[in-house]
This record gives C-alpha cells, sequence and structure tokens, in this order.
C-alpha cells in the first residue's frame, strides 16, 4: 500500500473513532438523536409498507373481479354461414406465451326441462353448454355442492348446473347419494354439482354444462367452441387480445370478436399510480424530518464542545480533522437510528398487515432506501454542523463558557 493511501485508512480510522467515541460519551443524546432518526425511517418504511399491502389486498380483490380475463367468439357470417371456432379453439388460445388457462364451452342449442312432464316450450331461459373440465379455473369459478366436470366424468351422462339455472329448475339443494335428473334433448342427465355465483360471467350462471364428451354422445354435438374463456398474466392483457383473433382464425381473424379487458383493470393500474404518488410524498417528508432532527442535533452539539474542539486544534488537529470528525459522529447516529427504524417498520408494517387480513408485503426496497438514506442524511445534515466547528479558532474555543 502506498503512503498516501495507508495516511487516507489511518485519517479515516481515526475519523471513526473519534466519532464513536463521541457518541458513547453522551449516551443519553446520543439515544435521543438516534431515536428521532429511528421515527424518521420507520415512518419511511411504514408509509411504504402499510400501502403496499393495502395495494397487495387492493389488488387481490381487483383481479378477482377479472381484470385478466378475456372472451373470444366468432361474430358475423362467412360464405353465408355463422363463425365457428375451430375444434381446438381452447388449446390454440393456451399455446399463446402469456396465456395461463384456457377453457370453451359450447351452445348445444337444446331445450332443458325439468321431467319429461313439463311444457317443452318452458325452458326458463336455461342454456345447454358442452364444457371442457377446466373451464372454473379459467373464469376463476367455484363449486357451491357437488363437483365440477372432470376428465374422468365428462364422457358420462352427468351435468352440472350455474347458480341461477339450479334455481330456476328447483334444484338449490343437492344430494349427492340420490343425485336428480333433468331433461338435456331428449336425454337424461344426472345432477352432480352446483355453482356458486359467478359475477365475472354472469351468462354461465344461466346454463347447465355437459361433459364434452357426453355431448357429442348423447347430444349430436359437432365439437366446435361458441366462445373460449382465457386468463392471462395481467400485464401482457392488450397483447394477448391483439394476436387472439389470428390465432384462432389465421384466414379470418376480423370475424373473431375478443372482449376488451375488464375495466377493473383501468382501476387497478389507476389505484397503483395513485399509491405510487403517495408512497414518494410521504417519504419525501420522512426523510426531510429525519434530516432536521440530525442537523438540530449536530449544531446543539457543536455549541456544547467548542472548548473540546479548541483543545484538539490547540494539540495539532487540522480543520478537516474537526470535520471528519463531526461528520463522523452524525454518520454514526444517522445509521444506528437507520438501522433501529428500518427493523422497527418492517415489524409494524407485517403486523399491521396481519391485523388487516392483507397479504403482507415487505418492502424492501424501502427498508434498504430506509438504511442507505440514514446514513445519506447523516452525511447531509452533519455537514454544516462539521464545517462550522472546523472554523473555530483554538482561541476562540478556549475562551468560551
Amino acid at each position: 500500500m502506498s503512503r498516501p493511501s495507508g495516511q487516507a485508512l489511518t485519517r479515516l480510522l481515526d475519523a471513526i473513532g473519534l466519532g464513536w467515541l463521541g457518541v458513547r460519551a453522551r449516551p443519553g443524546r446520543a439515544a435521543m438523536s438516534a431515536i428521532g432518526i429511528a421515527l424518521g425511517i420507520a415512518t419511511l418504511v411504514l408509509v411504504t409498507g402499510i400501502p403496499a399491502s393495502g395495494q397487495a389486498d387492493l389488488d387481490r380483490q381487483l383481479s378477482a373481479l377479472g381484470s385478466d380475463v378475456l372472451v373470444a367468439q366468432g361474430s358475423g357470417a362467412a360464405n353465408g354461414h355463422p363463425v365457428r371456432l375451430p375444434v381446438g379453439a381452447a388449446a390454440m388460445a393456451d399455446r399463446i406465451g402469456p396465456v395461463e388457462h384456457a377453457a370453451a364451452v359450447a351452445n348445444l342449442n337444446a331445450r332443458v326441462l325439468r321431467t319429461d312432464l313439463a311444457d317443452p316450450n318452458d325452458t326458463a331461459g336455461v342454456t345447454a353448454l358442452a364444457a371442457t373440465p377446466d373451464l372454473l379455473t379459467a373464469v376463476r369459478g367455484s363449486i357451491e355442492s357437488g363437483s365440477f366436470l372432470t376428465p374422468a366424468t365428462e364422457r358420462l351422462p352427468g351435468v352440472v348446473l350455474g347458480h341461477d339455472a339450479a334455481a330456476w329448475l328447483g334444484l338449490t339443494n343437492l344430494d349427492p347419494a340420490h343425485p336428480p335428473r333433468i331433461l338435456i334433448g331428449h336425454s337424461w342427465f344426472a345432477v352432480i354439482g352446483i355453482l356458486a355465483p359467478m359475477p365475472l360471467t354472469p351468462e354461465l350462471e344461466q346454463a347447465v354444462f355437459v361433459g364434452w364428451d357426453a355431448a357429442r354422445a348423447e347430444l349430436g354435438f359437432n365439437g366446435h367452441p361458441t366462445v373460449v374463456y382465457l386468463r392471462s398474466v395481467e400485464s401482457q392483457v392488450e397483447a394477448v387480445r391483439s394476436v387472439l383473433p389470428a390465432t384462432l382464425d389465421p384466414e379470418l381473424p376480423g370475424l373473431i370478436s375478443v372482449s376488451r379487458p375488464s375495466e377493473a383493470l383501468a382501476a387497478k393500474r389507476a389505484a397503483q399510480g395513485t399509491f405510487s404518488g403517495l408512497f414518494l410524498g410521504l417519504a419525501a417528508v420522512a426523510l426531510v424530518v429525519g434530516a432536521i432532527g440530525v442537523a438540530n442535533t449536530m449544531i446543539v452539539s457543536v455549541l456544547e464542545r467548542r472548548r473540546e474542539i479548541g483543545l484538539r486544534r490547540a494539540l495539532g488537529a487540522t480543520r478537516a480533522d474537526i470535520r471528519r470528525q463531526f461528520l463522523t459522529e452524525a454518520i454514526i447516529l444517522s445509521a444506528l437510528g437507520g438501522l433501529v427504524g428500518t427493523l422497527a417498520g418492517i415489524v409494524g408494517s407485517i403486523g399491521y398487515a396481519a391485523v388487516r387480513g392483507w397479504p403482507v408485503v415487505v418492502p424492501v426496497p424501502a427498508a434498504a432506501a430506509g438504511a442507505a438514506g440514514a446514513v445519506l442524511i447523516g452525511a447531509i445534515a452533519g455537514l454544516y454542523p462539521a464545517i462550522r466547528a472546523s472554523r473555530l479558532s483554538p482561541t476562540e474555543a478556549l475562551g468560551s463558557p
């Protein structure tokens, strides 16, 4: 190591030692100063961590409203015939990179009756749909009683009722040991499940669902889906929507209509922007408060220790030595307070989120910024007091009361 580098390291170690000695020599004042910094940094972490958990909870609720769900179906006619989606439409959509789940349904154009004695014209508005087993995953649906179609049961004459359809057919209670039957077209189907309400897709609440293979065998289904439901990575919803028509029908993509992303997605992004602005504003206020506290503490320290400064100057300490001493002390105080404040802020954020039942979001960037920001605050806030201390002449300092 060269001599200048060795001297610089020695001066740095001396400054750290003197700064730490200054902190230890006045534990009460140091503790109060560190507490002031800790409160500022804890506030920084809390005002980012708590809203972040609240935003995560809001995002979860908005996602449940279908912000990532798209619906594709044929529209219009080609060569005088209604546009039909290809047989493998769901699998084609599922091959799009950002798509997470895709499922299909097909209108069977069959009458649904409670019994064979019912008026054939009184279908109560219930629609018969062929459905793939992964439909509920794609539309975030759930079962109220019984079970949904599975790869094992979709070939059997079983049917699942939408929530409204079950009420219209008078089948709100399901006994798995003695499942009721309904008539679809000219075939009897046993009711194996009833869906919970699905506000995202109300049209599915009014339908009954038959397995894809059972519909082929019992109802003459040709295998062409009517509607494809899919869920995409939320940030890629618009991109998926733009390529979906050409994926489902490369020859006539203009005849494939795709729903617009849910308004919940726009609300979610607006909320994210609002929260981001709130984070920045509150964090800035917390940092300013912390900086003012450090600066005030260090200025008072200079006034209290004028005789010490004069004695050190008389013994040969340079102005640069005095500046380094007080600047290092300010940084040490701020670093200690920042560490305590960061830990307190993290614990407070986790505790508040747990009490409210929100997802726990540990604000790692805010925590790191709090610890680093404390050191920066200490350097900035201690700069003026350090310069002021270094400008005191030995005679002036020693002659002060």
